[in-house]
């Protein structure tokens, strides 16, 4: 496993930011465990005319403003209106941008106005200028679909062809076609957005995901899932390797003076790198990207806290401070994680968006991943080889049989947002319902529920502490507060903390969980989805 930060970075880095309550039989210290991550999510990256880096986060529904000198990062264009998977800066000035998730396509005109160029497209992902100042953009994931836009917003977006293949990250060629690639066919081809035509130029990656244009005229491509930056001749289809990164690249763009930059999503980085070289350098970066639900494993002494950080698995040894990783997008067989757990040496992660189970063993070697679950919160591996999960927009917990887990059975409906589950020790499970503002326990043989505590403003992450009371992240409120299971009595631990980073609007409001987990000593560990980190609420 790769070490992302040193123990002596992690411990200079940490700091502690505020004290907490003395209830629940001690004092909590508040502590920063990760240093803070300057995006959530990193995507599409433009350099401006006037020598701006601009980068697009989907998740963080912003566009930043990257200094190449210091790496200090700020807000160019806030949430919402800000979402970016993909930007660039016209002939004029005008700045456009894809809001994936919004299903929009935004401009900035030079003066100031914002346009809406597109709405009703979800998926919308990738998009050029030409240079006499027409606009083009795609469906991906979500489509598959070329349009040209109008840059003023006055008429609706023309189609111009479906069914590419994925075409990612594109730019216009010297002579006047535009060039990407077909993410899906792992090609890169060539399309006159005229007559509507398209040709394959080259072939033989492993995931191309974007691809510029240099001055000289010379196309650029970024593959995510290798790592690798190449340099294709548009004419012979030959490949020629210049720099290998880390991999989930996500877009790449040149500046006037032909240095390249490139994103990479996984380690929230935008990266220089050298094309003469080939050497890469971090202009900024984070130890986490978006900073998930977590889970604690191991004895004490031993400890690991896991992270599931949408991009990336990864984890925390407690004894050192050090962040390594268990497995990433493209390069690994994961689709983007945000809840975890770990039983009987099983990690089990669940995917909302991507609506995807998946579970590794104990030498953390990936198990089948298993599509078709609806917007999954949390998924947990029982001891007889079955996963249970909860699907949060059905109000459902599933039974899936370990060896097949596309074979399901509802286990408990009628919940109102079952979001993260923890197994009781005593032949059930802890749930919170964030919709419905409750704690709850669901018999594993009848599937029998009863309400533990109602009342609760959005309750997310949950732990059990050795004494049986239940922690629970009350993101509503931005506070932890300890539960007795018995008696439903609540004490607050800890106000107003980093948490309640709100979605998109028609995302699910469960929409970065907060993961609550504790260790042996008592300390109290949780993901912040603002700050993009990992606390600790030392216990005093």
């Amino acid at each position: 496993m790769r070490a992302l930060i040193n123990a002596a970075a992690l411990f200079a880095a940490l700091m502690v930011v505020a004290a907490c309550s003395e209830e629940n039989g001690g004092s909590y210290t508040l502590e920063a465990v990760t240093a803070p991550s300057p995006f959530h999510g990193i995507h599409g990256i433009t350099v401006t005319k006037d020598g701006k880096i601009l980068a697009g986060s989907v998740v963080g529904s912003a566009i930043y403003e990257i200094d190449r000198q210091s790496g200090e990062t700020s807000i160019f264009e806030p949430a919402p209106e800000g979402m970016a998977d993909d930007l660039e800066e016209g002939p004029d000035g005008t700045l456009a941008w894809t809001a994936f998730l919004d299903g929009k396509v935004y401009a900035r005109k030079p003066g100031g106005a914002l346009l809406t160029l597109a709405e009703g497209f979800p998926g919308m992902n990738s998009l050029a200028w030409t240079d006499d100042g027409r606009l083009f953009a795609t469906q991906v994931f979500l489509g598959d679909a070329l349009y040209e836009l109008d840059p003023s917003g006055e008429n609706p977006p023309r189609k111009i062809m479906e069914g590419m293949g994925g075409l990612n990250g594109f730019d216009f060629g010297p002579d006047g076609k535009l060039y990407g690639p077909l993410w899906f066919k792992k090609q890169v081809a060539r399309v006159d957005v005229d007559s509507g035509t398209l040709e394959v130029v080259a072939e033989g990656f492993a995931t191309p995901a974007a691809a510029n244009f240099n001055s000289k005229g010379e196309l650029h491509l970024v593959d995510t899932e290798a790592g690798h930056v190449y340099r294709v001749d548009t004419t012979t289809g030959e490949k020629t390797l210049l720099a290998e990164v880390d991999p989930a690249i996500d877009n790449l763009a040149f500046d006037g003076d032909d240095n390249l930059f490139i994103t990479n999503m996984a380690d929230n980085a935008v990266i220089a790198v050298n094309t003469e070289t080939g050497e890469s350098k971090s202009i900024v970066s984070g130890p986490l990207a978006v900073a998930g639900d977590i889970v604690m494993s191991g004895a004490a002494g031993e400890e690991t806290l896991y992270v599931a950080d949408l991009f990336s698995i990864r984890k925390i040894d407690l004894a050192d401070g050090s962040v390594s990783e268990v497995a990433r997008v493209w390069s690994s067989n994961i689709d983007y994680p945000m809840s975890i757990s770990a039983t009987g040496g099983i990690i089990t992660v669940a995917a909302l968006t991507a609506g995807a189970v998946q579970s590794f063993d104990n030498e953390e070697k990936a198990l089948a991943l298993h599509h078709g679950f609806t917007t999954p919160a949390d998924a947990i591996a029982l001891e007889d080889g079955s996963i249970v999960v909860s699907e949060y927009a059905r109000g459902a917990i599933v039974r899936a049989a370990g060896d097949d887990l596309d074979e399901r059975s509802d286990l408990a409906t009628g919940l109102e947002g079952p979001s993260m589950m923890m197994l009781d020790g005593k032949g059930g499970l802890f749930i919170t319902e964030r919709d419905g503002g409750s704690v709850s326990r669901i018999d594993l043989a009848s599937g029998e529920r009863s309400v533990v505590v109602e009342g609760l403003s959005a309750p997310e992450g949950l732990d059990i502490t050795p004494e049986g009371h239940l922690i629970v992240a009350e993101v509503g409120e931005k506070r932890i507060v300890a539960i007795n299971p018995e008696t439903g009595e609540k004490e607050i631990i800890a106000n107003d903390l980093p948490i309640g980073f709100e979605g998109p609007d028609g995302a699910p409001a469960l929409f970065i969980p907060t993961g609550v987990a504790i260790a042996a000593n008592g300390d109290i560990y949780f993901s912040s989805d603002v700050d993009a980190r990992i606390y600790r609420l030392k216990k005093g």
